[in-house]
């Protein structure tokens, strides 16, 4: 592999000059990593036959780092009214992260039951509520970290530890792209900051570089896709000229070189990124849309719309075939600090955090239903962990992260709308009943798309490794 990449090198340097049109997102980034790219038995742009049945064509994943309380949420627990004040009692030892173990504390929020379903939903959400039909609750997950970083890492790649696929980078291997004209596996990060862990959470790790997530800039400043616009130094007829004569160089090489998964890779990525000229500034130009929508996600407000942008956005990419979009509702790195993290002050940090969740992604769930998209779209909502029912200090206004147990939510394709699986204890501090590991919520996401999630491998320093890793089991009781 050494020796043909570095073949390579005189072609890189003269296709470098040759073709600046395309943008570093296909030239300048692909051809500073060489050697990341290796043998691609799937993956490789076009559809693969799925394991299962598919209930769900793509996958939008809405991330909120920080850590969600659960029981200011989604999970009602009357028995916190009584025990108000008290100490948490008959639990064994009791894991903290920062170890200040507080008094219970009821919800900060009054919880309400909605819909037919009678879904309890706090009154953190009110937009969400009005949803609560559509949603299938998970109410005992459980991460296997107490800290942000780790944690991100374990429900965005399955494992604790940097360097391991993401779940888009897994559907872009294992299932392909549903489009030739913008990428499989696209991010919108919150225009406040970036997560824990910062990019890592969307990396490829150690599967081929083309299925990387690709970071759409949403903070309204430049081009959507850094230098992917075409320079106008370069004229159309040059770009073109210059764009064949690169192909035939292409076609030379792969004709002297059969087999060279490395080369045809790139060029797919070249031509991609060629494509992406014309089709990005189409999806991220919300003119057509009208002034209803534009209301529903909450566009017209100055405070909400940068991040409100990001949930219409990630309707728009699924409707043209994009296979999964990760959308995130804060972040931590950069100042200010901005995510769930509410250690201080939940009702402050919460209810910040809430506005730019609560009123967009409600609108998104409506907008696909309402198009027809849901019935062949999955939509996730979860944090890394939960917040615990006590107080961070005896007269703490905060919670601690909690990972023992907390809520999260799919909505969509293959699902029971309006189910709650697994039920916490009491006051919402272990899982009561039906405990659901991340590898089950993973591979339950995997089923959906039609993935086996014990099948989806790529073999690494000797292992065959997959987003589960050794665990996992499907959670049939919210299939449909």
């Amino acid at each position: 592999m050494t020796t043909s990449l570095n073949n390579l090198q005189p072609r890189r340097t003269f296709c470098g000059q040759m073709a600046g049109g395309i943008g570093a997102i296909a030239m300048a980034s692909l051809l500073d990593q060489d050697g990341c790219l290796g043998d691609e038995p799937a993956g490789s742009g076009i559809l693969h036959a799925p394991h299962v049945p598919a209930r769900a064509k793509r996958c939008i994943h809405v991330f909120s780092p920080g850590g969600v309380s659960q029981v200011d949420t989604f999970d009602h627990k009357p028995a916190l009214e009584t025990l108000d004040g008290k100490r948490l009692m008959g639990k064994g030892e009791i894991d903290t992260f920062f170890g200040k173990i507080g008094v219970l504390r009821k919800s900060f929020y009054r919880f309400k039951q909605h819909g037919q379903s009678g879904s309890w939903v706090s009154s953190l959400m009110p937009h969400l509520a009005t949803c609560a039909d559509d949603l299938t609750y998970f109410h005992t997950l459980v991460s296997r970290s107490s800290s942000h970083t780790p944690a991100c890492f374990q429900m965005n790649t399955g494992f604790t530890q940097v360097g391991f696929p993401s779940v888009g980078s897994w559907l872009s291997y294992g299932l392909g792209t549903l489009n030739n004209e913008l990428p499989t596996f696209v991010v919108l990060p919150d225009p406040r900051g970036l997560p824990n862990g910062g990019t890592s959470n969307w990396s490829q790790g150690f599967l081929p570089a083309q299925h990387q997530g690709t970071a759409f800039s949403t903070d309204g400043k430049g081009e959507s896709i850094a230098n992917l616009k075409t320079p106008t130094s370069v004229s159309a007829t040059g770009r073109r000229a210059s764009l064949e004569l690169l192909s035939k160089f292409n076609k030379s090489f792969a004709q002297a070189n059969p087999g060279n998964d490395e080369l045809q890779a790139r060029v797919r990525s070249y031509e991609l990124a060629a494509r992406m000229q014309s089709s990005i500034p189409d999806v991220v130009d919300f003119s057509s849309e009208t002034q209803a929508t534009r209301q529903l996600y909450g566009l017209d407000d100055k405070d909400l719309a940068p991040t409100a942008s990001n949930y219409l956005l990630a309707r728009r990419l699924v409707e043209r075939g994009v296979r999964f979009v990760q959308v995130f509702n804060g972040g931590a790195l950069g100042s200010p600090r901005i995510n769930w993290d509410a250690h201080e002050d939940l009702v402050r940090n919460h209810g910040n955090q809430a506005r730019h969740l609560d009123q967009p992604c409600a609108a998104l769930l409506k907008d696909l239903k309402q198009r027809g998209l849901l019935d062949d779209t999955l939509v996730v909502w979860s944090s890394e962990f939960g917040r615990t029912p006590f107080t961070q200090g005896d007269k703490g206004k905060g919670r601690d992260h909690h990972p023992l147990v907390f809520t999260g939510w799919m909505a969509g394709a293959g699902l029971r709308p309006g189910f709650h699986h697994g039920v916490s204890d009491e006051v919402g501090y272990r899982p009561a009943e039906n405990p659901v590991t991340v590898y089950d919520f993973h591979a339950t996401l995997l089923h959906l798309l039609g993935i086996d999630h014990t099948r989806l491998t790529y073999y690494h320093n000797g292992l065959a490794r997959r987003l589960t890793d050794v665990h996992g089991h499907v959670v049939h009781d919210v299939l449909a």
